[in-house]
């Protein structure tokens, strides 16, 4: 081990060397502050509690029965449709949030994620409004 100003890491065998203060001024390169200077709030190997895993996992539990429950009831129409796409969208939510990590990453990492897929969704459903006005008046414009 190299001692004094300029302290080699990993790649000091390849003659790449950083010095103490190229990295925080006064932390020595084995400091957790050191390692985390590049990682933001969210440090490398943090734990979350497993307790709130068991409770995601409860809540998942819940809305999966929710939507057999619609099966269950034998709901039918617009309504079947709406709440399973809903308890889905639900726990998709929770997956992404916690077991991906999303809720802890920074709002650009979570816009360039979450935006395109939304944005598709509305224009999806912008064509499907339109494709229903153009239907209805051509079934209009026939029926006269």
């Amino acid at each position: 081990m190299v001692t004094g100003r300029a302290r080699p890491n990993l790649l000091a065998e390849s003659g790449m060397a950083v010095r103490q203060h190229d990295i925080e001024a006064d932390a020595p390169l084995d400091h957790p502050s050191a390692h985390a200077a590049g990682h933001g709030a969210h440090a490398e190997g943090q734990q979350h509690p497993i307790k709130l895993y068991l409770w995601i996992w409860l809540l998942l539990f819940v809305f999966s029965a929710f939507s057999y429950m619609v099966d269950y009831f034998q709901l039918q129409g617009a309504l079947r449709w709406t709440l399973i796409i809903v308890f889905m969208l639900i726990k998709a939510s929770f997956i992404v949030a916690i077991f991906m990590h999303m809720a802890w990453e920074r709002l650009a990492l979570k816009l360039a994620i979450l935006v395109p897929p939304l944005t598709l969704l509305i224009l999806i459903g912008l064509m499907a409004i339109e494709g229903d006005y153009t239907f209805l008046t051509r079934l209009a414009s026939f029926v006269k």
